[in-house]
């Protein structure tokens, strides 16, 4: 560590000196001055005049690197600044013409993740090297990590290979996934499994080639993963049930993104199976629910895409005792074949369930495409019911209760508590 701070402390004498501080304001006057007079009043302009004032910019500090030349003036460090300019501009470039041509979201993705931290990797690289050598500098000892040293390239690959495995893995399981899925034709849910198992085994391939690269011996490897089993079996014994709980739903395809389960009373969407629990999209509130995946083994579950999306529903109505229990069930169901959402097949069909105190009731049942529009089409459906009723003159009857009075022959006929009538 005192070598670290001894090479730092070189780096600002150098950076401090008249030549190099001459060259830095060079620069921080020139991209400030864009940046806070210029660009301003090119951001409501079209995107080919904004293009031209950062060439313009790139020419501005060109020419401040020639002035300083023709001054006998040293103008590395400016040509430098030029180069990366240029690259990050040519980034912005890159990720405008990609969106249009892919979608800005997965674009914006890719920049977020991948782009931007190996541009930013990139940049302390080179500057450590033009003030130092790279080398050199990843050689320094920071301190003993199982009795072996830990150099601040090490540290580095330590915290950076691990980022990128977890970020880049995602993209060749994904391939391979998909070319194992056209090869032996089994489902999404398998396939999905299948790239989790192999994206956590490069995962951890990876890592243990990170520790055997900084210096740890087998042995400090091994004590790290005896370690880790430890952890496993007393610390986060949940998580690691919950994780193979996850690959084992995949495997089996009873939950995976994109089924339909009755959570709670509710139909609920699955978005994603993870790690640890399965995210569940509620449509009434739109709502996300955390499930843990061991819920899936140890309670019932119903769902609405084992086989397929088809779903039946059911609105309950009741028609007065006057009227023929055969038209109704014919309006019903002609209402329920009118309605767009319902499925013509199965054909919708209307039932007289039983005979009620004040009115006969009937259900109508029919189906839907998509579970989760199940509360929606109800209520279209009872609406289209109310108005037919209405048009043909059928009436849907309330309970009614006779009062009778001490001292009066006659009783009153009153509606029931928290009806109409």
């Amino acid at each position: 560590m005192d070598m670290l701070l001894l090479e730092i402390s070189g780096w600002l004498g150098y950076l401090s000196r008249p030549l190099v501080l001459l060259q830095g304001f060079t620069v921080a006057a020139l991209m400030l001055g864009y940046h806070w007079g210029v660009q301003p009043r090119l951001a409501a302009r079209p995107p080919i005049v904004r293009l031209l004032g950062t060439l313009g910019l790139l020419l501005a500090l060109r020419l401040g690197a020639e002035l300083l030349q023709a001054l006998g003036q040293p103008s590395g460090l400016v040509e430098y600044s030029v180069r990366l300019y240029a690259i990050w501009q040519g980034l912005i470039v890159a990720r405008v013409l990609l969106a249009r041509r892919f979608g800005a979201a997965p674009i914006d993705r890719l920049y977020g993740r991948i782009i931007k931290p190996l541009f930013l990797l990139s940049l302390a690289g080179s500057l450590v090297n033009q003030v130092d050598s790279l080398e050199d500098f990843a050689d320094i000892p920071l301190f003993p990590l199982f009795n072996e040293p830990l150099t601040t390239g090490g540290l580095v690959l330590l915290f950076t290979i691990p980022y990128f495995l977890v970020v880049l893995s995602e993209f060749p399981v994904a391939w391979l996934g998909a070319l194992m899925q056209r090869l032996l034709g089994f489902n999404k849910g398998t396939r999905v499994a299948i790239q989790l198992v192999c994206r956590y085994v490069l995962i951890g391939g990876g890592f243990l080639w990170v520790l055997h690269r900084i210096g740890l011996n087998a042995n400090a490897i091994a004590a790290v993963a005896g370690g880790l089993s430890v952890g496993l079996g007393f610390g986060v014994k949940e998580v690691f049930s919950n994780f193979i709980s996850g690959l084992w739903l995949l495997f089996e395809g009873s939950v995976g993104p994109g089924e339909i389960l009755f959570i709670d009373g509710d139909p609920c969407e699955v978005r994603s199976l993870g790690l640890r629990a399965a995210v569940l999209w509620r449509d009434r509130d739109n709502a996300e629910l955390v499930v843990p995946n061991q819920d899936f083994f140890t309670k019932t579950t119903t769902t609405y895409t084992g086989s397929d999306r088809m779903r039946r529903s059911q609105v309950d109505v009741s028609a007065a005792y006057r009227h023929d229990p055969e038209t109704v069930i014919r309006l019903l169901e002609q209402v329920a074949l009118a309605s767009p959402r319902v499925l013509p097949q199965p054909a919708p069909k209307a039932l007289l369930l039983s005979y009620g105190d004040s009115a006969i009731n009937y259900a109508l049942r029919f189906w839907i495409e998509n579970p989760m529009n199940n509360a929606g089409i109800k209520s279209e459906v009872s609406t289209a019911v109310w108005h037919a009723f209405n048009a043909e003159g059928i009436e849907i009857p309330f309970p009614q209760r006779v009062l009778q009075q001490p001292g009066h022959r006659e009783g009153t006929i009153v509606a029931m508590p928290g009806e109409t009538g």
